[in-house]
């Protein structure tokens, strides 16, 4: 998860960049931040909370420069505090550096505790800060080769920006974990985690980053090179299912189509003798409509959301969560009552959403509730940068299918097979990461990291 943008070489580099960030709120919500270069110095806002609350006109201003990167975050290594909000900022003897992270590394607390050892003082508990102490200790004439050595030795997902008084750099891992795109806004490049950031500012998405690629941009020019290459790509698919905004294009396909086509195989691998089909919002909605158009059943919005109220997976507070399925979505009763419903939604991770759902539609007056899930059973830590961190979470690790459906209070319940998921996106099955689903890890995670996961657990939700 998480939202990065950068721009590189506009009068209006920082206002740019909030807008960039503005249309990533969605990846997500827990703070944010902004660090420009003025020419001078690094200019730099963080904050917890929404990117509109950090970020009033007067704190736009304040930031000034031509090149600009920015992070909307949600934790998946690191506490809630200011302190883990991104950017990070530095300074160093190749001068003033400042970072964003989308993505989760898997040796990061092994080399922190190495680092430490030999006198390294870290300012947060975040993995990314790693990046930048390995940095320090191999500086460089040009910084992009001194972040070239610091990512030789980090395992695990990423896909980053980095800002200096040299130029603007942007990295994607080997494996292509996390979505990473180049866009052009007249001339000018930027970058951003998914391609709706450009859509709002009017630029052209010129394409993704290549695996491995790491992207220098200067002075309107934009040069790149290549980490060595991994055995094979390992494309987050859950990105597909959930995280991405509809809107965006990624790993070569747009996010709409591929969960039209999710719902369009789940209504075919698990038809319901039903009467309506009900999308869970919002991440559920293109499912539901590829379901309807494939069954035949009539699609109804028989769910409201507020749309005031953050997704329950990303939002880290335990005291929103306890009443955020009443306080998020409403039942639309006369398009329920006395109706077979079947109800679609994109994910069970957990399994404490999904039966207060099913509850609200029945109290709606629902004759029968059919829950179809439009991705497989969630039964592994994702370690890439799904908050998820123990198997203990996971509902489909602990129960079978049919306890599942039981602690649901459904009538029925049926996931999209693996298979199914996998051929609703373009490229060969083996290019993309199902680890969550499999416990296929193509990334080792260091004991010393694994153990901080266990200890440490973030409990999350399923989602919308």
């Amino acid at each position: 998860m998480c939202g990065i943008f950068g721009i590189d070489g506009h009068d209006d580099a920082a206002n740019l960049t909030y807008l960039g960030l503005y249309a990533l709120q969605h990846r997500g919500q827990e703070s944010a931040g902004i660090v420009t270069w003025d020419g001078e110095r690094m200019r730099v806002e963080r904050g917890m909370g929404h990117v509109a609350d950090v970020f009033p006109a007067r704190v736009i201003r304040s930031l000034a420069g031509r090149r600009a990167i920015g992070h909307t975050r949600y934790s998946t290594a690191g506490t809630s505090v200011i302190a883990n909000a991104q950017p990070i900022v530095v300074n160093t003897s190749m001068g003033p550096l400042g970072i964003v992270h989308n993505g989760n590394l898997t040796n990061a607390v092994e080399l922190r505790r190495g680092l430490e050892d030999e006198g390294a003082i870290f300012q947060t508990t975040s993995d990314t800060e790693v990046i930048l102490h390995l940095m320090a200790r191999n500086p460089r004439r040009r910084v992009v080769d001194s972040l070239i050595e610091a990512l030789a030795r980090v395992r695990g997902a990423y896909s980053l920006l980095l800002i200096s008084q040299q130029a603007l750099v942007a990295a994607r891992d080997p494996y292509g974990f996390r979505p990473l795109m180049l866009g052009d806004l007249d001339g000018v490049p930027c970058v951003a985690s998914e391609s709706c950031a450009f859509d709002l500012l009017g630029a052209r998405q010129a394409r993704e980053l290549e695996l491995g690629e790491v992207l220098v941009a200067r002075r309107g020019e934009v040069e790149s090179c290549r980490l060595p290459p991994a055995p094979q790509p390992a494309r987050c698919v859950f990105e597909h299912v959930y995280f991405a905004r509809p809107d965006s294009r990624l790993f070569g396909d747009p996010v709409s189509q591929a969960r039209l086509a999710m719902g369009a195989r789940l209504a075919r691998e698990a038809p319901a003798a039903a009467d309506v089909v009900v999308p869970i919002p919002d991440s559920g909605l293109f499912a539901a409509l590829g379901y309807s158009r494939e069954s035949g059943l009539p699609l109804e919005f028989g769910l409201i959301r507020n749309h005031y109220v953050g997704r329950t997976f990303i939002e880290p507070a335990q005291t929103i969560r306890h009443f955020g399925v009443k306080v998020k979505l409403n039942p639309v009763r006369d398009l329920i009552a006395g109706r077979r419903v079947v109800l679609i939604d994109d994910s069970i991770v957990r399994g404490t959403t999904s039966p207060k759902i099913v509850k609200m539609v029945r109290d709606a007056g629902a004759a029968e509730v059919h829950l179809r899930i439009s991705c497989p059973p969630t039964r592994w830590p994702c370690h890439y940068g799904i908050d998820m961190p123990t198997r203990q979470e996971l509902i489909a690790a602990e129960h079978p299918l049919d306890e599942i459906r039981a602690l649901t209070g459904a009538d029925s319940l049926a996931y999209l097979s693996l298979a199914g998921m996998l051929a609703a996106v373009s490229g060969p099955p083996e290019s993309y990461c199902t680890a969550c689903w499999t416990g296929d890890y193509r990334v080792p995670v260091s004991a010393a990291d694994r153990r901080q996961a266990e200890l440490f657990p973030i409990r999350l939700e399923e989602g919308e």
